[in-house]
This record gives structure tokens, sequence and C-alpha cells, in this order.
């Protein structure tokens, strides 16, 4: 009589569902933004296209002893990298200065732009964490608009960010930072950026 074969054929293992993911957290900024400013603002301009809002956030680094030493602009590259979470572009020279010994074409520094997410995580650094940090500070200028809605500032160190360490600065550098906004005219700039917690000095009151 022939065998029987007994070892039955293997189950297959249950496939593995993957579990749900849960909506992704929004910014604390920009859910200020959201929920609390733009709201306000609708019911001030009664026309939700009408509400200003920032659209980018731009961070210059100009490293002009570049041209002399090359790993000044790739340490600043690496610095600015880690300040804003994103990789910057090399900015070069656009044209020849023969009294600064510059050629153009000559990398002279670095340059991000900042949009989304990152752009709302960015400026929540920046005026709650580093704006506060800078020497005798006693708030920002009103004055550094530019006529259409867009403000910038310059800090003189990186060294104020946080996650930057003084061990393993190569040299103290300033870097420019503009916010680019939708807004009209800079009144309602700084309308808008007061309302999302940028730092501002007071203006100071006339006498009678």
């Amino acid at each position: 009589m022939a065998k029987t074969d007994k070892t039955a054929p293997a189950k297959a293992a249950p496939a593995k569902v993957a579990a749900p993911k849960g909506p992704k957290s929004l910014p604390r900024l920009k859910e200020k933004y959201l929920k609390e400013i733009a709201p306000k603002l609708v019911s001030k301009y009664g026309n939700p296209m009408r509400v200003p809002k920032v659209t980018k956030v731009v961070i210059n680094m100009g490293v002009g002893a570049a041209t002399q030493n090359a790993k000044l602009l790739e340490a600043a590259t690496r610095e600015l990298t880690t300040i804003a979470g994103q990789k910057p572009v090399i900015t070069k020279a656009k044209k020849s200065i023969s009294n600064f010994k510059l050629r153009a074409g000559v990398p002279i520094g670095c340059r991000v732009t900042l949009r989304g997410d990152r752009c709302f995580y960015f400026l929540d650094k920046l005026f709650t964490v580093v704006v506060p940090r800078i020497r005798d500070f006693r708030g920002l200028s009103q004055k550094a608009f530019d006529g259409r809605g867009n403000y910038s500032l310059g800090l003189q160190e990186q060294l104020v960010f946080p996650e930057i360490h003084y061990d393993s600065v190569e040299k103290v550098q300033g870097m420019n930072i503009t916010i680019v906004t939708t807004a009209h005219n800079d009144g309602e700039a700084l309308e808008l950026l007061e309302m999302m917690g940028m730092p501002f000095r007071k203006a100071a009151k006339k006498a009678a």
C-alpha cells in the first residue's frame, strides 16, 4: 500500500497591516495663524483673500573672506544648514570689483529660502528664542520695512541660535533675514507680524 504524505503545506503568514498614520501636526505658529490671527483679520478686511500672510523667509550669509579662505564658506554653509534645516545654495559675485580683488563668478556667500512649514518653524524659533538672545535687546525696529510689506533684519552673529556651539564656530558670521509677506503696505505687514509674536520696539509716545 502506498504511503501517504502526512506533511501538510505550510500556512502563509498573515500579512501585516500597517497602522494608519495620524494627521500631521502643524507648526505651532502656523496653527496660531490659521485659528486665531486669520479669523481676526478676516473680520477686519471682510474678505479672506485680502488677509495678509507670510509666503517665505530668505536667509542670506555674505562671506567676503571666502575669496581668501574657502573653508570659511564651507563652515558658513554647514552652520546655515543647521540653523534653517535646509541646505542653502552658494551665491557668487555677479561682477568683478578690482578694489576688493573680486572676480565675477567667485563664491562669496550662501542663501536659503524657507517656505511652508519650515518657514513657520523658523519664525517661531526666531521670535521666541533667537531675537531675545541678542545682546542689549530692546525690541526690533519698526522702520525696517521696504514699503511693500516685507521686513528685513540683520544679525551680527550666528551664535544667537541655540543649535550653534561656540567651540565649533570657525568665524563669527552675521546674516540678513528677510520676511516676505502678501501685505499691501508696511502697516498691514507690521500688524501681521506683531500678531504672530514678532517683538517690535514700542514707538515712543509724543509729548502733548
